[in-house]
């Protein structure tokens, strides 16, 4: 797959952006960016003093591959093999790319093993217009994909998505569970938090208790089969509780356009 530049520009972020206003406006202190606002800060403060979305990403280090500008991508080539084959990823001065780069610093053996699949099912089938089940089910997990270690109780409460009993009944043990966001368009999403907003939730093992250890697992976890059965169940994230403010009113819960029936 191609990726197409989505209004790159050729350096740093200009001020008039609508990326740089909201990398300028993120509010680091919602739950859901427990573990990234270190790393983002970091970057952030980098890019508005005038570098690249690349350049700050690679100032931090931590990485097993470089950023470089979108531009580095030959045309025609597939985003995902240019990335195998160079270790450096085409980095676009945008928010979307901002949360990618803070990805690849946080979960790099996730992220590698997510790109040695695509490039495995690159080179045996090519690049086509359809990418296929396995490239599908690659890209949902890379770009909205979100890890509940948790009680078994809330797994099964999630698997029927009864929602009452999930954020509601349930509500005490999730102080014995983590939601731990991955997707970069899912944190993208999250900069502008709307109700709706839902995480494709892969379920980890709950006794892990470190980021590095998470990010181990889920890169020797992580199966072209498995993913092909879609083993993701929705979540809307401002459910979680302590995350959204007005979730402490059950009635949040009741809205069956968000929190929806089982099909």
């Amino acid at each position: 797959m191609s990726r197409a530049p989505k209004g790159e520009s050729a350096g740093p972020f200009p001020l008039a952006d609508r990326s740089a206003q909201a990398l300028a406006g993120i509010d680091w202190r919602p739950g859901w960016l427990d573990g990234w606002r270190e790393p983002g800060r970091a970057v952030q403060q980098h890019i508005m003093s005038g570098t690249s979305v690349a350049q700050a990403l690679n100032s931090h280090g931590g990485a097993p591959v470089r950023f470089v500008p979108q531009s580095a991508l030959p045309p025609g080539l597939a985003y995902e093999q240019f990335i195998f084959e160079q270790a450096s990823v085409p980095t676009r001065d945008c928010l979307h790319d901002f949360f990618n780069g803070l990805c690849w610093l946080r979960f790099p053996a996730t992220k590698k093993r997510l790109n040695q699949l695509q490039a495995a099912q690159i080179a045996a089938a090519g690049v086509t217009a359809l990418r296929g089940p396995v490239r599908d089910a690659l890209t949902v997990f890379d770009e909205n994909a979100a890890f509940l270690l948790a009680p078994p109780l809330l797994w099964e409460a999630l698997q029927a998505r009864d929602w009452q009993r999930l954020f509601v009944g349930l509500r005490p043990l999730w102080q014995d569970a983590q939601l731990v966001l991955f997707g970069h368009a899912l944190l993208e999403k999250l900069v502008c938090a709307r109700k709706p907003i839902t995480a494709h939730v892969y379920r980890a093992r709950p006794a892990i208790n470190s980021i590095a250890k998470l990010d181990a697992w889920m890169a020797d976890d992580l199966q072209a089969e498995k993913l092909v059965g879609k083993p993701f169940m929705p979540l809307p994230v401002l459910g979680v509780p302590g995350w959204w403010p007005e979730n402490e009113d059950f009635s949040f819960y009741d809205d069956r356009s968000v929190f929806r029936s089982p099909r």
